[in-house]
């Protein structure tokens, strides 16, 4: 087996665990903010979209879901219903709509952050100490690959939208 063989095989499998796990922790949810919100799945993506920008404009969003801009209207609308989302006008441009959170929207998706954080400690706290070590140090890499990953994305949009 190649050492690329080898990478693959060993990303396939992580890549299983880590649905796995999902799976498992997604079993204990006898009370959510996923299942006791009542929003679509859209309606979530848009705030969860929101929840890591400041704001953004009905182009960006349509964009983002992969939807028409008369789609992410109806969205918006009943996430505004929802008290969770509010439109203003752009500040360079008039023309343009952006969407931002309502402190709801924020509570909602800290919520959702919250619930998810609550359940990997109490995984955690089922391991020894020398494994959270381990752990810890493969996290690190993780995120500092995520972040690699991120700015080449960042850097990838500036350039092809010039």
């Amino acid at each position: 087996m190649s050492v690329d063989d080898e990478r693959d095989r060993l990303i396939d499998r992580i890549g299983e665990m880590q649905r796995d796990l999902g799976r498992l922790l997604a079993q204990d949810r006898s009370s959510s903010p996923f299942f006791d919100s009542n929003l679509t799945m859209r309606q979530l993506k848009v705030v969860m979209i929101l929840s890591c920008q400041d704001s953004a404009s009905g182009q960006d969003l349509a964009q983002h879901l992969g939807v028409g801009l008369g789609t992410v209207t109806g969205i918006v609308d009943r996430l505004v219903g929802h008290g969770l989302v509010t439109r203003r006008e752009d500040a360079h441009d008039r023309r343009v709509r952006r969407v931002e959170l309502t402190p709801a929207g924020r509570a909602l998706t800290e919520q959702i952050a919250d619930t998810g954080l609550a359940d990997f400690r109490r995984l955690l706290q089922c391991l020894d100490t020398a494994t959270l070590h381990d752990l810890s140090d493969v996290m690190d890499k993780i995120q500092d690959a995520a972040i690699t990953l991120q700015m080449g994305k960042i850097r990838h949009h500036a350039a092809t939208s010039q």
